[in-house]
């Protein structure tokens, strides 16, 4: 495994974070304690303060090449073909599945499936792999579609919402259970967006319902999803709102900044520390749409200020995401080929896309040639390996070394 001379640096780091004994005084080192007086002030001796133990992340980051790095930053959709010398050749940082890969599969063939891929990922950067899923319920769904690993899909949010939350805890338990059976470690879900009006093209996927609601549900699908350590994704930053589809073509949100703050934002921050709290911070996805009150050159995945407002404004720390670049809505602000580079300068962590064979040597390219600073590539790689780290896909043994682990189901 590459990564061992790595794993066995942070093993020190951790094992030697405890503390020492103090050594006692020397024998007879005073006879008359009466004698003690306090030296001057100018000879005080300022206690020394313990040296800080490194970070174990950063660590194992600086023994990554840029290629490696740069291949982490990319949730890739798992190709029909080649998927295993992709992953090594391009040293991915996950594999995003959808229907057409879970299709007519049993459990076991997709375990085994994933479990192949997790094999050749340890022998490639000793990193494993996200895992993930859409599997919102019953409009997108990728695992429950299976009539081989479930009878029926999983219900969508508005559903759920209206039996109660005992039937969003049971349902959610059941589907964190069966996604870390078979592999999966990261969900695509739970929808964050606010949308009220049956004809909006995200009013299915949500809960139907005002911002407070939205939250409520949110807040509380992430909380299940994290007791299982199962990675939860909030989506779609900023607010979907009453917006068209964005696989076929642009969408220009027109609506006032107020009104993000006081709605659309509210889900997310719920979602957010519902997260904290579970001690499993979720990751943000962020949509191609156009806000125009935010950036009205460019959509929210590829915009700097929005992820300025993601970071600044709502204080989010953790990994943040692009939808899908391969979507129409990117094309036109990207036709020289460079949306990874361009969504990597706006501030994401990691790059959803099945164009990888090209983004990746581009992305390569622009720190070569100074267009994109080393510097972004180290603060996104850095913030998804501590969610792997988080969702124990990385973790201590036993004997505090931090090692590769793809956990079980509880």
């Amino acid at each position: 495994m590459k990564r061992t001379l790595a794993l066995l640096l942070i093993l020190a780091l951790l094992s030697g974070c405890g503390g020492g004994t103090i050594p006692p005084p020397p024998e007879n080192s005073v006879s008359d304690p009466g004698s003690l007086s306090a030296p001057p002030d100018d000879e005080a001796s300022e206690p020394e303060e313990p040296e800080k133990p490194a970070d174990p992340v950063e660590v194992l980051l600086k023994e990554l090449s840029l290629e490696e790095k740069v291949g982490q930053l990319f949730f890739a959709r798992c190709p029909a073909e080649n998927a295993v010398k992709d992953l090594t050749d391009y040293h991915l940082g996950g594999f995003l599945l959808f229907s057409q890969d879970t299709r007519d599969k049993t459990a076991s063939d997709l375990i085994q499936t994933i479990a192949g891929y997790q094999q050749a990922a340890a022998e490639d950067t000793g990193i494993p792999l996200l895992i993930g899923v859409d599997e919102e319920g019953k409009t997108v769904v990728r695992i429950s579609s299976n009539p081989h690993l479930r009878d029926k899909k999983f219900s969508n949010p508005k559903k759920l919402w209206e039996a109660g939350m005992e039937a969003i805890d049971s349902e959610t338990r059941e589907k964190s259970l069966l996604l870390k059976a078979l592999g999966i470690n990261v969900n695509l879900a739970p929808v964050a967006d606010v949308s009220t009006n049956p004809s909006d093209f995200m009013y299915d996927r949500t809960t139907g319902r005002d911002a407070e609601t939205a939250g409520l549900y949110v807040a509380r699908v992430v909380d299940m999803h994290s007791r299982y350590g199962l990675g939860s994704v909030l989506k779609h930053f900023p607010g979907y709102g009453n917006n068209k589809d964005t696989h076929t073509g642009i969408a220009v949100d027109e609506r006032p900044l107020e009104t993000f703050r006081t709605q659309d934002f509210l889900p997310f921050q719920a979602g957010m520390e519902a997260g904290i709290q579970a001690g499993l911070p979720p990751a943000v996805l962020v949509s191609h749409n156009i806000v125009s009150c935010m950036d009205a050159a460019l959509p929210a995945s590829l915009s700097p200020e929005v992820h300025r407002i993601l970071r600044e404004d709502l204080g989010f720390e953790g990994v943040v995401m692009t939808d899908d670049l391969a979507m129409d809505a990117v094309e036109a602000y990207a036709e020289d080929g460079s949306a990874a580079v361009m969504a990597l300068v706006a501030g994401n962590d990691l790059l959803i896309t099945s164009d990888y064979k090209s983004q990746i040597p581009g992305v390569i390219d622009a720190v070569g040639l100074g267009t994109l600073d080393e510097a972004v590539i180290d603060a996104a790689c850095a913030r998804v390996l501590r969610w792997k780290l988080e969702l124990g896909l990385l973790a201590p043994t036993e004997g505090g070394a931090l090692t590769t682990h793809v956990s079980s189901v509880p």
